[in-house]
């Protein structure tokens, strides 16, 4: 079994007298975490949001009533909470009227619940999120060089655990996942008209990762307006299948502004997507694929070791351009992605001028496990 880093920070959370909530896409292995860290304890109450009994039992429900349920158990754990009708005030009745009970609460789509337990659970909470596996927890569980061994792998297939456990079968598995099941939540949601739009939006932006993303562009292409191209993109931020990356603007009068790129969580979604799956010595978007993987692997590793950092790419209009940047404790830090080790490695010296204080590195198969905190 593949150990999660999340295990470790959840079990040190457990009965400090706030509800524990942890947010992912479905299937990075939320259930499997919570069954793995609760097994063989005692007085333990499992219930699944997918299932129409357990909404049906919070229909309506009060604090004596939820005190009957729960009986004598110590550790209630709600999955795919948010299906459960006004999930925020029914969880609130829990750490409130009976705090002797550790409740911990997982979900598939932030919009669903992080925004209806935002409010009533506010001082009350400790929220999680759980990516697809990460370079580091492979790394922990077979060691450096076989996990370095795999990089092509999975530039091609992503981690998500269980295309990482069922070799052979990755793109198999990558198809349905691709498919509908991510965006499950979205269609369950009823704010998608239009599904095959939200197809052709999804290829659309992953074709152009690593660009900038232009929602006018896009509306274009998928025949959408441009107001619904940006929520359809906010839905699929909060159902945890892609995210942004905005620019840094702070010196210069020709640095872009209000640009975005839009990144995908997992790279072997991403190209299920496209249906590419050609290896990495026939590929032209090689670039924008190792580009993805970094960039989510180092959101990874910052989630998961705590650490709070402002992060964003730079570029002007004089197409003058830094990959990746992050800042914190205000120290900033600039980093240029390259996959050909025989590439020049040059930092702009429009942004080294513009931002003396920067620390510049580049991070290329050579050197890129210490940009992953190996």
């Amino acid at each position: 079994m593949i150990n999660r880093l999340l295990g470790g920070i959840i079990q040190g959370k457990l009965d400090t007298g706030k509800a524990i909530i942890i947010l992912g896409s479905r299937q990075t292995g939320k259930t499997s975490l919570l069954k793995s860290i609760f097994e063989g304890k005692e007085g333990v109450l499992f219930m699944n949001g997918d299932d129409v009994d357990i909404r049906n039992l919070f229909e309506n429900i009060n604090a004596a009533r939820l005190k009957a349920i729960i009986g004598n158990h110590r550790y209630v754990i709600v999955d795919e909470a948010q299906r459960i009708p006004e999930v925020g005030l029914k969880f609130k009745l829990i750490t409130d009227q009976i705090p002797s009970v550790q409740l911990i609460a997982s979900g598939s789509s932030a919009f669903e619940l992080a925004n209806k337990l935002n409010e009533p659970l506010t001082g009350r909470k400790w929220e999680y999120r759980m990516f697809p596996l990460s370079f580091k927890e492979m790394v922990d569980h077979h060691g450096l060089l076989e996990e370095t061994r795999l990089l092509s792998h999975r530039l091609l297939y992503g981690y998500y655990p269980d295309v990482v456990n069922h070799q052979g079968s990755e793109k198999e598995i990558l198809k349905q996942l691709s498919e509908s099941f991510l965006y499950k939540d979205i269609l369950l949601m009823d704010q998608v008209k239009r599904p095959e739009s939200l197809v052709r939006l999804l290829q659309a932006l992953a074709y152009q990762v690593g660009s900038q993303v232009s929602y006018n562009e896009l509306a274009q292409t998928c025949s959408l307006d441009t107001k619904t191209v940006e929520k359809y993109i906010t839905l699929l931020e909060q159902s945890f299948v892609v995210f942004k990356l905005s620019s840094l603007s702070r010196n210069l009068r020709n640095e872009l502004k209000k640009s975005r790129k839009i990144y995908f969580y997992d790279n072997g979604v991403r190209n299920a997507l496209i249906a590419n799956f050609n290896q990495i010595e026939n590929r032209t978007d090689i670039g924008a694929l190792w580009e993805n993987f970094l960039v989510s692997e180092r959101m990874k590793y910052n989630h998961y070791n705590g650490r709070w950092v402002n992060s964003w790419f730079w570029r002007t209009t004089d197409q003058a351009e830094v990959d990746y940047i992050e800042e914190a404790d205000g120290q900033m830090l600039a980093y240029e992605f390259k996959w050909n080790l025989t590439a020049k490695m040059k930092m702009s010296k429009t942004f080294t001028k513009a931002y003396e204080g920067a620390q510049v590195d580049f991070v290329h198969p050579g050197n890129f496990e210490s940009f992953l905190g190996i």
